[in-house]
Formats: structure tokens, sequence, C-alpha cells
């Protein structure tokens, strides 16, 4: 029952701070499943297992987490269990061959844990070393005669502190962990090596893995480029992991090339942020009647929403500047901002929530009290989205006057934007065998 609370008011709550996008190679998550996932975005990361799967999962945390007031309450409510880090406790590191037997007696038990391979969360480009833990509890099931499902699950977060912005989740293809009879020595810590090898490829084949953050914008916008040139619908994960792959590859066979193919995109790149537009905004043409449909839908937005916009900026003023100021005053590493603002959010808000219930109640009585309850809540929801939506008008409007305008400067974002797509249609035509014979290799 406890579990259900949480799960049901987390997801509610990630599904408001962030926007969700979850892929699934695969849908059944029955009997002993271990959920692997990368780790950039701190106890949020968790948290989206919620997302995935209605069945309870155990989690395995580090155990400091257990000894921070509420959070270890929920952990322990949960049946989380406690992991001892060297970097934490360096005199209780057995300890946590009690968890791996707790992990894999869960399993045994035809339950599902969750466990990040990686150890910690960090805000690195690329996925760290896997460490062996997941294997060894895979490997305890194994032994006692059952099989077992590892299943990758690759989180990316389009910019994880900010509220709104995209997340992509996927699931990826289950790894089969078959029952293995008695292993010895070199025989054990082989298998366990082999698993983990195994474990790190599947968690690489659901994530991006770049060299730096700046490669990030140059694969996107190489990939949009990319894109439009062939029909291609915008977004495709799998497609954008290839782009990595390939720029990875290419930095490697041909540095030269690489730094100069990457200066000319991250320079067009930084154009279109001059003038706040995506490549896919120079090839449309603005006519009259979107433009006058445009006005018009943003006219009415502003004379019907304006009014509850602003009642809902003057009742929820307060916790939106506080939660700012407070996520502003915690310093924390950038891998944990998502966490502090959306744990805060969790607390502040129902408290808001419920002190503008006692205020409709003590102001207006039984109806001001079941105004607030029902209304107050959706008209937070609703200012939040009609800020979005009026800045992301905005942006149009910017794109329009400085597009739309000057024929001049369109016509050479255009040009230089064909000149672009052509180079990167040519190294992909070049790389993409390479790509496909080292997929086959690795299979």
């Amino acid at each position: 029952m406890f579990y259900r609370l949480v799960r049901a008011i987390v997801s509610v709550a990630l599904g408001l701070f962030y926007r969700i996008e979850v892929v699934r190679r695969v849908d059944d998550f029955r009997g002993p499943v271990m959920f692997v996932g990368n780790h950039p975005n701190s106890l949020i990361d968790p948290a989206m297992v919620f997302v995935i799967t209605d069945r309870q999962v155990t989690f395995l945390a580090r155990e400091p987490l257990f000894r921070v007031p509420v959070l270890g309450w929920i952990l322990r409510g949960i049946n989380a269990l406690p992991v001892y880090r060297k970097q934490d406790h360096p005199g209780l590191m057995e300890k946590n061959e009690g968890t791996l037997d707790a992990a894999a007696k869960a399993l045994a038990d035809q339950l599902a844990i969750t466990i990040f391979p990686e150890g910690k969360s960090h805000s690195a480009p690329q996925l760290s070393d896997i460490k062996t833990g997941c294997a060894r509890i895979a490997l305890k099931v194994a032994r006692g005669g059952q099989s077992l499902r590892i299943i990758p699950i690759g989180l990316t977060y389009a910019q994880k502190h900010q509220f709104r912005s995209r997340v992509h989740v996927e699931v990826g293809e289950p790894i089969l962990v078959e029952a293995v009879g008695a292993l010895e020595g070199d025989a054990e810590h082989q298998w366990v090596r082999a698993l983990t090898n195994q474990v790190g490829d599947a968690m690489r084949a659901v994530t991006l893995n770049l060299e730096t953050w700046e490669d990030l914008d140059l694969i996107k916008t190489a990939d949009r480029l990319f894109a439009l040139r062939n029909g291609y619908r915008e977004q495709d994960s799998d497609r954008l992991r290839l782009f990595a792959r390939g720029a990875s590859m290419l930095r490697t066979v041909d540095p030269e090339r690489f730094d100069d193919l990457k200066e000319d995109v991250l320079s067009y790149c930084a154009r279109l942020e001059v003038v706040r537009s995506d490549p896919g905004d120079l090839a449309v043409h603005f006519e009259g009647s979107q433009v006058r449909s445009f006005v018009l839908r943003n006219l009415a937005a502003l004379v019907f929403g304006f009014p509850l916009f602003a009642l809902g900026l003057l009742l929820f003023f307060v916790p939106f500047l506080s939660l700012r100021a407070l996520a502003l005053a915690v310093p924390v590493s950038r891998d944990r901002q998502a966490t502090v603002k959306f744990s805060l959010a969790v607390f502040i808000v129902p408290a808001w929530w419920t002190l503008l219930t006692c205020a409709g109640w003590y102001f207006a009585g039984l109806p001001g009290l079941v105004l607030m309850l029902v209304g107050s809540l959706p008209l937070a929801i609703f200012t939040r989205y009609f800020l979005e939506r009026r800045h992301a008008a905005l942006n149009d409007s910017v794109a329009f006057f400085k597009l739309g305008n000057r024929s001049r400067l369109r016509a050479h974002l255009l040009a230089e934007g064909e000149r672009l797509q052509e180079e990167i249609q040519r190294t992909v035509d070049e790389l993409m065998p390479k790509l496909e014979a080292e997929s086959r290799a690795q299979a």
C-alpha cells in the first residue's frame, strides 16, 4: 500500500516536472527482472522506474541516503536495500555481501530489482565504468537454478535541471541469464566479467555516449539537417546514437576532417541561435493566412488566458519564487540540481495548496474551500503552461521578423544549411558501412 502511494505521487509529480517520452523494446516485466540504468540525475533516475512499470520494484541505494530525514523513512518504507560504498564506509564493505544476498533472494522470489551499475550519479557525457555488483547478484540467482532477465534502461535528459524539459526513457532488449552450475576461481571471475561487459554494451545501446557535452549540439544539429534532407521524422533516438558513434569514429579515423565539420556545424548552430531558429524554420514560407491565424490564435490566448494566468501568478508567486531561491541557495553538483528542485516542489507545492484551501475556507466558507481544493492546483499547472506557450510564441515571432522580413539573411542561412546537408550526407554514406560492420562484429 505504501509503495503504491509513493509510486502514484512520484509518477504524477515527474509527469508535471518533465516531459517524459518512453520507448519500450520489451513490455513484459513479469518474473525475476533486474533493471539496470545509467545514472546522470541522482534520485530522479530511480524514480523514473515508477514511470516504466507498475509492478513493485526493490531499489538498491547508497547507505547514507537512509540517514537523510524523510527520504530515509521513504526508502525503508518501500523496502530499498542499502549499498555500502568504499568512499562512504571503508570499514563496512563486508555488509554489501548481505545486500547482494537480499537482492538475489528478491529475484529468486520472482520479484524485480533496480540497480545503477555505475555506482554513482554524475554529469559526464558518457557512461562511467560498470561495476560488477549486478553480475554478482545474477550469479547468486543463477547458481540457485533460477534464470532471470537483465533489462537496460537509458535515460537521456535534454536539460535535466530545467522544469518541463524533455526526458527520453528507453527500455532496451533484455539479457537472458540462464541457470549455471558450480563455478569456482577463474571460471567464476570470467563469468562475472563477461556478464558485466554484456551489461555495459546493453546500456551503451540505449544511451548517448559523447566525448564532450559540446558534441551534443553537434550531433543534434547534424541529425536535424540530415533528417530534413531525407524526409525522416525529426527525432529518432536510434539515429541520434548512430550519429554519436559516427562522430566518435570520424574523430578517430580522420580527426582533421572531424574538427573542420564540427567547427562548421557548431558555427551554423550558433548563428541559428542568434535568430532563435532551427534548420526547419528556414524552409518555412510565411503565408499571409498562416500569419493571420498565428496572430489571432495568440491574441485570443492573451485575451482569455491572461486573466487566469495573472490570478495563478498572484496565488502561486510565493512558492514559485521560494523554489527558485532555495534551489539556487543549496550548493549541489549539477547531477543533483534536479533532485533538489523536484524534492522541494513535492513538499512546498502540497503545503501551499493546503494553505490556500484553508484560506478559502476561512474567507469564503465551504464554497471557498471546495474552490481552492479543486481549482488551485490545476490553475498552477495552467499558469506554468501559459508561460511556456507564450515563450514559444515569442520565439516564433522573433523567427518571423528576423527571417520572414530579412530575405538575404534567410537565403544565406538556407544556402549554408544545404551545403552542410550535402557534407553530412557524404560523411554518413562513408561511415555507415563501417558502423554496420562494427555492429555485426559486436553482435
